[in-house]
């Protein structure tokens, strides 16, 4: 067989959460910044995204995420999150994925016990602490991007379950966090389908309602996820994040978790030194702590750190055939749902 191009990719999940790695065979992305980079994906040229996260190479359960050269000096590499509708600017179990990858591939350098890599993205510079027992990476540490609120307790009506509430945050991107109680179900395996059309109905309803926009970078301007939040007996929150085109994340979400920590920080439940752990609908489990507080364009705002780790579970190698019928990749209803007539236009 004959193979003149291919896309080299690491196989990495992180509390069950896919997030392939590439490591070798990416076009470049034109862009002064990684912000630059993320929104000439999303706006002028997304064939990449679409060929390594559509059929038939993939699925929508699951994250790309692609290393790029950093744009900044303190930074070690560079990566974006791609999925199955867009690329995005941030996502904690994929960031841990990128870590774990990088040492365990051999593109960093591991040194016993803590490796620090520093990684540029479209919301800023996220330092990760990978702790290192015997060649392996055990778990990783981010010093997320800040976190902070836009709106609690907004109200949004809906058809469904009437008038809800929801905080608004940003992580990383953009959620809406939803005390799941307000829909009538449990954050509960049995009730992941249930969980994942609810949420993608109250994303639209609130790209609907409500506008956001980061006050200091552009193009991250929407609500991305919404999550469903949940409180345990023995004080951990329970997490469910849904994605496009309506699935649940596997893993306890960094993203949101780091939002939801603004939340709490906002309504007087945590401050500084404080830790809350985060619980996934499959029982995964991030640790996220408030180290520090500041501010993001005069917004009082908290520093998370987020800790979890990730397992590479094997490497596959995509081969760019300038005779493959599917360059593009295509989506299909039966996974996709009704949103199928978006993607497709």
């Amino acid at each position: 067989m004959k193979w003149e191009r291919s896309v080299e990719l690491a196989l990495v999940h992180c509390q069950g959460e896919i997030g392939k790695v590439v490591l070798a065979g990416a076009p470049e992305i034109p862009g002064a910044t990684m912000a630059d980079k993320m929104n000439h994906i999303n706006t002028v040229d997304d064939s990449f995204r679409r060929f390594v996260t559509s059929e038939p190479r993939a699925g929508v359960q699951m994250s790309v995420n692609l290393l790029l050269p950093p744009t900044r000096p303190d930074a070690d590499t560079g990566f974006i999150v791609l999925q199955a509708d867009r690329a995005h600017p941030m996502s904690g179990s994929n960031c841990i994925c990128v870590v774990t990858a990088l040492l365990e591939t051999g593109r960093v350098t591991m040194v016993a016990p803590q490796t620090t890599v520093r990684l540029d993205t479209p919301a800023g510079l996220i330092t990760a602490t990978a702790s290192v027992v015997d060649g392996r990476c055990v778990s990783v540490s981010l010093d997320n991007v800040p976190a902070f609120v836009e709106s609690l307790d907004q109200a949004l009506d809906t058809p469904r379950w009437g008038r809800i509430k929801v905080d608004i945050a940003f992580g990383g991107v953009y959620y809406g966090i939803v005390d799941v109680d307000q829909i009538g179900l449990a954050i509960e395996p049995r009730h992941a389908r249930a969980l994942a059309e609810a949420g993608i109905e109250i994303k639209a309803l609130l790209a609907e309602q409500v506008r956001v926009r980061h006050p200091e970078i552009p193009g991250i301007d929407e609500v991305a996820y919404v999550m469903f939040r949940g409180r345990e007996p023995d004080g951990a929150v329970r997490t469910c994040t849904t994605l496009k085109p309506g699935r649940v994340d596997r893993s306890p979400c960094g993203t949101g978790s780091s939002a939801n920590l603004a939340v709490l920080h906002a309504r007087g439940e945590v401050r500084s030194g404080d830790a809350r752990r985060s619980r996934s609908i499959i029982g995964g489990e991030f640790l996220a702590e408030v180290i520090g507080e500041t501010t993001v364009a005069g917004r009082p705002a908290v520093l998370p750190r987020i800790t979890g780790r990730g397992w590479v579970y094997g490497r596959e190698e995509l081969r760019i055939d300038a005779d493959d019928p599917f360059p593009n990749g295509f989506a299909l209803s039966d996974t996709w749902g009704p949103q199928v007539d978006l993607l497709n236009r």
